[in-house]
């Protein structure tokens, strides 16, 4: 058997919040490179005022990094990092560690499966929790793993491929949008179709390769860290007499 196995004793949510938040801050530890890797690709090709001719022109994934290494230096690969494992603390506790407990209100007592109707605010958040989630109850349910890590594992990397798939253009148009300069782009909707209109729909999935590494791996070492801090949180309270 791999990793704890599941605990008799459900975790409380003040478990499930405090182990999402540094299962956010281990996976951001191990793939933020990804993450820069991504945004410098996105943005590549970018038309931008003033125009500027010593544009450094990045190649794949390991072509970016060994380009900003050499370039910026080691550090430049976990620029933002700090910033990264405060919103990790805050904003993955918020929506993977009480996820359990919002949907527990909206699934009905002794029912053996009811989806949850829960208005989702963020495209991402419903490609990664909602599909690791279904991939998850299904391989259990068809019995094919344990509720254990290499079970883990594929849900996780399923949920990344998937939230990758469908939160890449808004993540392409956020990043190109964001890191406009002055008076490029009106509004959102014009930077959508500037990118249009300059790359095509293909233009919307730039990045998508570094975006999946990042992504389905991020979503792996949180999910796996994620369910096994909550079992040693577990394991970790005084036994009630």
């Amino acid at each position: 058997m791999v990793g704890l196995k599941p605990p008799e004793v459900p975790p409380t949510a003040a478990m499930k919040f405090v182990s999402a938040g540094v299962a956010g801050c281990i996976a951001d530890l191990c793939t933020f490179p990804l993450d820069t890797a991504k945004v410098r690709l996105q943005i590549q090709g970018e038309v931008r005022i003033p125009r500027s001719i010593g544009t450094v022109e990045y190649r794949g994934v390991l072509g970016t990094l060994s380009t900003m290494v050499r370039m910026e230096g080691p550090r430049s690969l976990y620029s933002g990092l700090v910033a990264g494992l405060q919103r990790q603390m805050s904003f993955a506790s918020i929506r993977i560690g009480l996820y359990d407990s919002v949907k527990q209100l909206y699934t009905p007592k002794g029912a053996e499966r009811t989806l949850p109707n829960i208005a989702r605010n963020a495209i991402i958040n419903c490609g990664e929790l909602v599909t690791y989630d279904l991939i998850k109850d299904a391989l259990l349910r068809a019995h094919l793993m344990t509720d254990n890590v290499p079970c883990h594992f594929v849900a996780a990397f399923g949920a990344g491929f998937c939230a990758t798939v469908v939160a890449s253009p808004v993540d392409v148009v956020k990043t190109r949008y964001m890191n406009a300069g002055p008076g490029q782009y009106r509004n959102v909707l014009s930077c959508f179709l500037a990118l249009l209109m300059q790359d095509g729909l293909a233009g919307f999935y730039k990045g998508f390769i570094p975006s999946f590494l990042r992504l389905g791996s991020w979503n792996v070492v949180m999910f796996v860290s994620y369910e096994q801090l909550q079992r040693v949180a577990v394991l970790a309270r005084p036994a009630q007499s």
